[in-house]
C-alpha cells in the first residue's frame, strides 16, 4: 500500500513559487505592488473616516501621492482633504508634498456584486419562465 503524500509539501509549494518569482529582477512589479499593499494599509488609519474607505493610495512616485477613487464625487472630497492626506503620509514616513485624485471607474467585466443586482422581475420574464416550464413538463409529461 502507498503512502499517502505528504500535506507538508503543497503547503510550502505557494511560499516556494513566491520566492521564485521575487527572486530576480522580475520581482520588482510584484516587490512593489506588496509595497504599497503595506502603505496603503498603514496609511488609512490616519485618513479621515469619510475617506478611509473611499480612496486607495495607488502610487508613491518620489513625493508624489496618487490616489484612486470611484466616483467624481470622492475626488471632489479627496482634493478638499489634500492637506489631511499629505500629513497622514508624512506620519508613516512618506515624503509627500503633492497629491494627485485618479477617479477609476469599474471595469464593464467587473462581477456585479449582490447590492447591484435588481430583484424586480418583470412581468414579461414571468409569463416566460412559466411558459417555458410549461413546455419542460409537457415534454416529460409525453416521454413517461
Amino acid at each position: 500500500m502507498s503512502e499517502p503524500k505528504s500535506s507538508v509539501r503543497s503547503r510550502s509549494a505557494p511560499k516556494q513559487a513566491l520566492e521564485a518569482a521575487m527572486a530576480d529582477k522580475a520581482g520588482n512589479p510584484l516587490r512593489r505592488a506588496l509595497w504599497l499593499d503595506a502603505m496603503d494599509r498603514q496609511l488609512r488609519p490616519h485618513l479621515p473616516p469619510a475617506l478611509a474607505n473611499r480612496c486607495r493610495l495607488a502610487n508613491v512616485d518620489g513625493e508624489h501621492l496618487v490616489f484612486l477613487v470611484e466616483s467624481p464625487v470622492w475626488h471632489a472630497k479627496v482634493r478638499l482633504a489634500e492637506d489631511q492626506l499629505l500629513d497622514a503620509a508624512r506620519s508613516i514616513g512618506l515624503k509627500a508634498t503633492r497629491v494627485t485624485v485618479k477617479t477609476a471607474t469599474a471595469s464593464a467585466h467587473s462581477p456585479v456584486r449582490n447590492d447591484q443586482r435588481s430583484t424586480a422581475v418583470s412581468e414579461v420574464t414571468h409569463k416566460g419562465l412559466r411558459d417555458a416550464l410549461a413546455a419542460l413538463q409537457d415534454v416529460k409529461s409525453t416521454k413517461s
